[in-house]
């Protein structure tokens, strides 16, 4: 289970972290026009993430996300993936997210996520970074097998294994930079043995990595209802800080 639409990311806001924000709509090269929301820090900066959300696309948790990483000086976007068959409005708790993500592509998630880079490097980013949720941090690892021109992908509880179409795993020898991966020690379906699986697959292909299991702690931790596992949170939020700083 992704996370709930009253949740919100575990991280609190900077006291006095001027940002600018805005809700967009953006149009791909295929024509798809989509919603997005950025929000960018108050002086300028080189360094951006593309947020990828989970399976019901953008809503306020990963807006608020988005200020979090601008609070700290990091440009950030994050971006919807059913303006194909469901528009650009904002939706309700009713949004039938299954049956839109059925009717997509995998190579429209990465078109889209073209499009929202080149909005940050039209902001100035140079240094460029994913960082999803569930089928978005898949697709955050999957984006390094693109040409997007990332520093770096970071994924939380992302699934690296194939399912219809060939996973991170299958995909390795194709990165084309570091991965963190951010996993959940109780996931029923992100096993141990499939985290093994893909750091096998990433050291045999020569790709920089690190996977991190926090025991015990069930998908979508990242949560602030999640109080249980605010230290796996923390721990999580500063290593992706951590990454993007090195990496940048």
């Amino acid at each position: 289970m992704c996370f709930d639409l009253d949740s919100s990311p575990p991280i609190p806001p900077l006291e006095g972290g001027a940002v600018d924000h805005r809700d967009l709509e953006l149009q791909s090269a295929d024509g798809n026009r989509f919603a997005a929301f950025a929000a960018l820090p108050d002086e300028p900066s080189e360094v951006g993430v593309v947020v990828l959300p989970d399976v019901r696309g953008l809503y306020r948790f990963y807006e608020e996300l988005a200020l979090r990483f601008a609070e700290r000086g990091i440009a950030a976007i994050a971006f919807d993936y059913f303006g194909r068959t469901a528009g650009v409005a904002k939706r309700g708790e009713d949004f039938d997210y299954g049956h839109h993500m059925e009717l997509g592509k995998p190579d429209h998630v990465q078109t889209d996520l073209r499009t929202a880079a080149d909005w940050l490097r039209e902001q100035g980013v140079t240094s460029l970074f994913t960082v999803g949720f569930c089928f978005g941090g898949r697709n955050s690892w999957l984006a390094l097998a693109e040409d997007h021109g990332l520093k770096g992908a970071v994924g939380f509880y992302g699934q690296p294994a194939r399912r219809a179409h060939p996973g991170p795993i299958d995909r390795a020898a194709e990165m084309k930079g570091p991965i963190l991966a951010l996993q959940a020690g109780a996931d029923q379906n992100i096993t141990a043995e499939v985290n093994a699986a893909f750091d096998e697959a990433l050291t045999e292909a020569g790709v920089e990595h690190e996977i991190v299991t926090y025991p015990g702690a069930p998908h979508s931790f990242f949560d602030r209802k999640q109080e249980e596992f605010a230290d796996a949170s923390e721990d999580a939020w500063n290593r992706t800080l951590a990454f993007i700083d090195r990496y940048r």
